[in-house]
């Protein structure tokens, strides 16, 4: 793919995550009516997508609950302001071995595995435009956590995401990843257009330097539409880096925590950075009207 600059620009607000962050920022959002709240907030800056998590309340730790995830699709839907909504379908997928001397029994503290239809019974309940699916398995960041997803169950969770009208959004963490995602595209497990993430800088998938970074882009099939972000250190970087490589642009608290050295962010503050970085940089701010339309989604 040639390098050209991206003139309009969507930018997808990934408003939670699943790691443990609440107890670094007050600003990570837990409880439906936070999560809602935070994601409304990151529309309004500017925000055309907003990716959402779901945590238990009283603990902040990670959930699928579907009661949850129907809570918070119910309170954004009913604010008033248009935002496309992306699920993740991540969660399930969690293996957590014992030991180094001793890998099995797995541990149970950290493990959640589930089959591909309890992967996806968010999404069928709340029927979002969008979805994730973790297009590969890896080590993820440290101990004996393995984030997994096998070439089987992406096959049965793509076919079912796209059953159900929902668009799959790719998230490739390494090259391999995005080789695994062409061949869902073939098979006709996914439909264009197609739409796809660049995960950089997470432990250990691709590393967030340029070079890789551009091999993660001249991977991805001219007529894809890809985003990037970067954790850490660079994540207020990667907006200019995924502009400028013809992509869009993702921010948020699942990802970063800061606005500046030292200064804990909001969405809504990471949003609006991100909108000054591109505006900057003489590219356009698309909404979720114009997104619905190029990536053909169906607003619900």
């Amino acid at each position: 793919m040639p390098l050209e600059m991206n003139r309009e620009v969507f930018i997808t607000c990934a408003v939670t995550g699943a790691g443990d962050t609440a107890g670094k920022s007050k600003h990570v959002p837990i409880t439906p009516k936070e999560i809602a709240q935070s994601a409304i907030e990151a529309a309004r800056a500017g925000a055309a997508i907003v990716h959402c998590h779901v945590r238990n309340p009283e603990t902040g730790a990670a959930a699928r609950d579907r009661e949850l995830y129907k809570e918070v699709t119910d309170r954004i839907r009913s604010a008033d302001v248009d935002v496309v909504l992306n699920l993740t379908a991540g969660m399930g997928g969690d293996l957590v071995f014992g030991n180094v001397e001793a890998p099995f029994p797995v541990n149970p503290n950290g493990t959640d595995m589930a089959g591909a239809t309890e992967r996806v019974a968010h999404v069928a309940e709340c029927l979002p435009e969008i979805c994730t699916l973790d297009c590969g398995t890896m080590n993820f960041s440290l101990g004996d956590y393995v984030m997994t997803n096998t070439p089987s169950m992406l096959r049965e969770m793509a076919r079912q995401m796209t059953a159900l009208g929902v668009r799959p959004e790719i998230e490739a963490f390494d090259t391999g990843h995005l080789w695994f995602a062409k061949q869902l595209v073939e098979e006709g497990l996914i439909e264009d257009p197609v739409l796809i993430q660049l995960c950089m800088g997470i432990p250990w998938g691709a590393p967030d330097d340029l070079n890789t970074f551009m091999a993660m882009v001249n991977n991805v099939p001219k007529n894809w539409a890809f985003s990037a972000f970067s954790i850490g250190r660079n994540a207020l970087a990667y907006p200019a880096a995924a502009v400028l490589a013809g992509g869009n642009v993702r921010v948020g608290l699942e990802d970063n925590l800061y606005v500046g050295k030292g200064q804990l962010a909001t969405n809504a503050q990471l949003v609006e950075k991100a909108v000054g970085v591109i505006e900057g940089m003489g590219a356009k701010i698309i909404g979720p009207a114009q997104v619905r339309e190029k990536l053909k989604l169906t607003k619900r």
